[in-house]
């Protein structure tokens, strides 16, 4: 009985996958290549250790202690590489990470460009999904580091907080109310409102301050269309759509061009931080320590507007 931590590690991905084609995808082998392992690894081991059970593969029981063994073995040889890595001094290659929208798009492609000229042989990979998607990616071990704009309760994740974000009412330059001061919030729910989606840190926000402080969430706003980024909402706004309230730096340059505009929410200050996320439990790579360093003593180079 004899077996490598390669086969270990397809074997890992079939049993996680529950597919020999999405297996053989993730590692980057043919179907064919994936298959033949498998089946010489049941012949060293002398057991049945896969089953197909309609369009899905499933581990038998010996199937199932050996994953269980090897998910240790391949944690174990994880950590050894990394301390190796550590100890080497090597900063090289690539990482990934993911951000909110509104961090994602507007504050840390100006911060990976700081961070790739300080070390310049390391490629950070920028997934953007809403606060929730990305805590998850975090916690599931798909990514090492995430940015979110809103906590979610998660005891696995560890939190920092970066950066400041202010949340304002956003208009058409067209609109009448360019003319008020101030808006009520009355005024404000009697208006075409353009939401974010679920999961998004703005709309978590906004509505947690509106509970807070009035007792009402968006089921009292006149919601005329519900969209998935910034960037569409601002689109929404400008084509008359309706009025929307999101982060200060997502529309400046709009304002500054005088394409949209800013009017203040009576008795109303909305504003919130940006959070870095990590899994508390997992050693961290020298890349994203590296890069953990680099985003929490350079949280000064994206002030707040």
């Amino acid at each position: 009985m004899d077996f490598d931590l390669r086969q270990l590690e397809i074997f890992q991905k079939v049993v996680e996958l529950r597919s020999i084609s999405k297996a053989a995808e993730s590692v980057c082998l043919a179907q064919a290549s994936v298959s033949e392992r498998m089946a010489t690894l049941e012949r060293m081991i002398g057991t049945k250790l896969l089953d197909r059970i309609g369009r899905e593969i499933v581990p038998t029981k010996a199937g199932e202690l050996l994953y269980k063994k090897s998910v240790k073995h391949l944690e174990m040889k994880r950590q050894t590489c990394l301390e190796l890595e550590e100890f080497l001094g090597i900063c090289k290659g690539d990482i990934e990470i993911g951000g909110s929208t509104i961090p994602a798009e507007y504050i840390l492609p100006g911060i990976i460009r700081h961070f790739r000229e300080k070390y310049p042989e390391v490629i950070v990979k920028l997934r953007i999904g809403d606060s929730e998607t990305i805590s998850r990616l975090v916690s599931d071990g798909k990514l090492e580091l995430g940015i979110v704009g809103s906590m979610v309760k998660n005891k696995r994740l560890l939190w920092t907080e970066l950066w400041k974000d202010e949340l304002v009412l956003v208009v058409n330059p067209s609109h009448p109310w360019t003319r008020k001061r101030a808006i009520s919030l009355e005024e404000l729910c009697n208006e075409p409102f353009i939401q974010r989606e679920n999961g998004s840190g703005t709309r978590q926000i906004i509505e947690q301050q509106l509970r807070r402080l009035y007792r009402v969430g968006f089921e009292g706003f006149r919601v005329v269309s519900q969209m998935g980024s910034s960037t569409a909402v601002k689109e929404g706004i400008r084509n008359g759509l309706g009025v929307s309230i999101l982060s200060s730096r997502a529309v400046a340059a709009e304002v500054e061009a005088g394409k949209m505009h800013i009017i203040p929410l009576k008795k109303i200050s909305l504003h919130r931080s940006f959070f870095l996320i990590r899994d508390r439990a997992r050693t961290q790579s020298p890349l994203c320590r590296a890069l953990n360093r680099f985003l929490q003593s350079n949280a000064a180079a994206a002030p707040s507007r």
